[in-house]
């Protein structure tokens, strides 16, 4: 399997503007720019995008390590928040809170490590990823 997204800049990197585009047309020439990126500007930014990619990696990967274990999830949420300091992503912080019925927290830690070791995300970033993990 392959999958694709596309983009385009045109200018300077500062006063430049840009879109980001995905196969699955989810995202259609969306915004980005110096100012999405480093100030608060209106449109997308790469950490943006690569938090959106982890938190559901890692949250479907969860579902299926629970499932493995015998534990079918009422509800996964998971925030991810990347860290951009001086030009490098140096931190995937991944904040999960699970409605599991039946597991205890020994486990469901046991499992989230797993999901966060092994999902394709994960995998990919050459980083240091953490995690804070919730039942409720």
């Amino acid at each position: 399997m392959k999958r694709f997204a596309t983009a385009n800049w045109k200018g300077s990197g500062k006063e430049g503007k840009g879109t980001n585009s995905t196969q699955s047309g989810i995202l259609k020439d969306t915004q980005y720019s110096y100012k999405s990126r480093f100030e608060d500007g209106i449109g997308t930014n790469p950490e943006e995008l690569v938090a959106a990619a982890h938190s559901g990696c890692f949250t479907m990967k969860l579902s299926f390590v629970l499932g493995a274990a015998g534990f079918t999830p009422d509800n996964i949420d998971t925030k991810c928040t990347i860290t951009l300091d001086n030009g490098a992503i140096t931190e995937s912080h991944l904040e999960v809170t699970a409605k599991v019925p039946g597991i205890d927290a020994a486990k469901f830690e046991e499992c989230v490590a797993d999901a966060k070791a092994n999902c394709p995300i994960s995998k990919l970033l050459n980083t240091n990823i953490t995690h804070e993990a919730k039942l409720v």
